[in-house]
């Protein structure tokens, strides 16, 4: 018989995390699973990793060479066999009830609910300097961002930065609905957990279970132009959307000046930074001490 879930972790050279990955989804409470794991043509020894595992539920695939991790999800629903479909980056851990609660969520909801997602606490596995946690701790949005349920009216807070899911560790969704919009856009190397939900949530609602049940490993970051680039992507394909709702009131571009002027003064390139940001919608005062923290930051790369 089908499994109740499909768990798809799409990887590319993280064979020294993955194991505390898989570890994490076959030690679910909810065992009635398969997991898929797409090896997007690494180099170090991720097949060796996955053969470890002495376990019928784990399917192991591997592309003939890289095409990214859009590409890799999609490889991962094609052979899903799941009533849902769940997505976990390769260096992530759920705790274990995490598919359990969120099945139970949408068992016991109308059919208009197709998908749940769950709160995420960050870990940062070489420890953070005492400024930036506490930095970290006064600017924490999650109860301002985190716990929203509904459809189609969370895809502006959704575009506008004002609602973060980490779609891409956290995200169950019904495996018909995740075929029938057609996977992930192998056009976004980046913004493809926030693209992929707007889709879902234009085809019914999302529940939440309001609990830290995704650990989310902290890497390294893409650098203020690759972003730059990405986030132009994402506005353009939802260029209609966002004009709708920029004329509602909500400040979507705005919200992504805000956005790069962070990456851009974070890296000590000021002069762009401060250019995005004279068209940024103006922070919050929760706001003002991670643009402090950026402006820090970029002082002392700019030192050296």
């Amino acid at each position: 018989m089908a499994p109740t879930v499909s768990v798809i972790v799409p990887t590319y050279n993280r064979a020294d995390a993955l194991p505390r990955t898989i570890e994490s989804v076959l030690s679910q409470t909810l065992e009635d699973l398969e997991l898929i794991v797409v090896d997007d043509a690494s180099q170090d020894d991720t097949p060796a990793v996955v053969a470890s595992y002495d376990d019928d539920r784990v399917q192991f695939i591997q592309h003939d060479e890289n095409q990214g991790a859009s590409a890799a999800r999609n490889t991962g629903i094609e052979r899903a066999k799941g009533e849902y479909v769940a997505f976990l980056d390769s260096d992530d851990v759920w705790l274990p009830t995490k598919l359990e609660k969120q099945v139970l969520t949408l068992e016991m909801r109308s059919d208009d609910w197709i998908a749940a997602y769950c709160e995420a606490e960050t870990v940062h596995p070489d420890g953070q300097h005492p400024l930036v946690k506490w930095v970290t701790e006064l600017i924490s949005r999650r109860n301002e961002t985190e716990g929203a349920e509904g459809g189609e009216e969370l895809i502006g807070p959704v575009l506008s930065d004002d609602l973060h899911t980490s779609a891409g560790s956290t995200l169950l969704v019904k495996r018909e609905v995740a075929e029938r919009i057609g996977g992930f856009d192998e056009s976004f190397d980046r913004f493809q957990d926030p693209e992929f939900l707007i889709r879902v949530l234009q085809e019914g609602k999302l529940a939440c279970v309001d609990e830290p049940l995704l650990l989310r490993y902290e890497t390294g970051e893409p650098s203020a132009d690759a972003v730059r680039e990405a986030d132009e992507h994402f506005r353009r394909t939802f260029a209609d959307t966002i004009e709708r709702l920029e004329h509602q009131g909500i400040d979507v571009v705005g919200a992504h000046h805000y956005i790069l002027a962070r990456r851009y003064i974070d890296e000590g390139q000021f002069r762009t930074g401060l250019r995005y940001l004279r068209s940024a919608r103006p922070p919050t005062p929760r706001q003002y001490p991670g643009l402090l923290l950026n402006i820090y930051s970029g002082i002392r790369t700019r030192l050296g």
